[in-house]
C-alpha cells in the first residue's frame, strides 16, 4: 500500500484539510501519515485514519524526513507557506531536501497535489 505525507504551514492548514475532505475517498485507500497540528485538523474533517508524528516545529519534519530516508514514504503533499517565514525553515528545508534526493513525488499545492494522486502512474503501485 502505498504512503502519503501530509502536512501544512499555520496559513495553509484550511486548504489542506479542504482538499482532503475533497479526495477523501482517494486518500482513505492509502496509509496516512501527518504531522500533529495538521493531521489532528484532518481527523476531525473527515474520517481519514492517519498515524499522527510530532508537530512540525517540535520534530515532525524531521520525523517525515526519516520516513523517507529509509523509504517508508511515497508521496509527500507539503502545503507550505511562500509568504511566511518558519521558526523551523531549517527543518523545512531539509524535509524538502530529502524528498529530492530519495525522488518521492512532492506537491507544494491543491494542483500538484490532485496532479499526483490522480495519476496512473501513482495508482499503479498501490
Amino acid at each position: 500500500m502505498r504512503t502519503i505525507a501530509l502536512v501544512a504551514h499555520d496559513n495553509k492548514k484550511d486548504d489542506i484539510v479542504e482538499w482532503c475532505k475533497f479526495n477523501e475517498g482517494t486518500l482513505s485507500q492509502y496509509c496516512l501519515y501527518a504531522t500533529g497540528t495538521t493531521g489532528n485538523r484532518i481527523i476531525e474533517s473527515t474520517g481519514l485514519e492517519i498515524n499522527l508524528l510530532k508537530s512540525g516545529p517540535h520534530g515532525g519534519d524531521m520525523q517525515l524526513g526519516a520516513l523517507i530516508a529509509d523509504e517508508k514514504l511515497d508521496c509527500l503533499i507539503f502545503f507550505w507557506d511562500p509568504l511566511e517565514s518558519q521558526p523551523h525553515d531549517v527543518d523545512v528545508k531539509a524535509l524538502l531536501r530529502v524528498a529530492v534526493l530519495y525522488n518521492i513525488p512532492t506537491a507544494c499545492n491543491r494542483a500538484t497535489a490532485n496532479m499526483i494522486i490522480s495519476s496512473p502512474l501513482f495508482k499503479s503501485h498501490s
